[in-house]
């Protein structure tokens, strides 16, 4: 009896993820309002009773994207944070990847640059919290783990600085990510360089 419930679980979740996906891409072209679940389900080649059945309405599937992308974000840059070895070089590793990703996923692109679906745009600036709050955890436990004594508010501070100067190139790139990536390690080197001769 496991073996079938978890054969069943795991159909359901591949079925979620293939709403999710669908839903996502449906999202990148054409927004909020221009997404309908009948085109989820024709996407995904299933009823639009199912989509309704899995989700509950339109604004609870939009959601789960937001959360699911959000998970799939946080997950790459604490995966980054910790995989390059050392302070900075996770820093710097953690915010070439934010500002690549940025560019690389199409609802993501889409939500900065306001292409086909415009009124995704306030999921990054007046909603932003619940896609902030978890990276500037994620920082500031990064920078304790490397600076033990570093005070955990101005840990904080360091973290939110560096997160709101990464949105800033999301938002308004200037060029290279790699550049911009270097440029804003380069300030969070010289802000913990100066906390360490306080």
């Amino acid at each position: 009896m496991s073996q079938v419930t978890s054969f069943a679980d795991r159909v359901r979740a591949s079925l979620r993820e293939q709403l999710l996906a669908a839903t996502a891409e449906l999202l990148a072209e054409r927004g909020f309002r221009g997404l309908r679940m009948a085109d989820v389900a024709a996407a995904t080649g299933v009823s639009r009773q199912t989509v309704y059945n899995e989700f509950g309405g339109k604004d609870e599937l939009v959601a789960a994207v937001a959360r699911h992308k959000t998970a799939e974000f946080v997950d790459g840059i604490a995966a980054r944070l910790t995989a390059a070895g050392g302070l900075l070089a996770g820093i710097e590793c953690a915010i070439d990847y934010a500002l690549r990703h940025a560019t690389e996923d199409r609802l993501v692109n889409s939500i900065l640059t306001g292409t086909d679906a415009e009124d995704l745009l306030p999921l990054l600036t007046t909603r932003a919290l619940p896609v902030l709050l978890p990276l500037v955890e994620q920082l500031s436990a990064h920078l304790l783990a490397h600076r033990p004594g570093l005070p955990p508010e101005q840990a904080l501070l360091y973290a939110e600085t560096g997160v709101r100067l990464t949105v800033s190139h999301l938002l308004m790139p200037t060029g290279d990510p790699a550049l911009a990536a270097s440029t804003i390690t380069d300030l969070m080197r010289r802000l913990l360089r100066e906390d360490n001769s306080s």
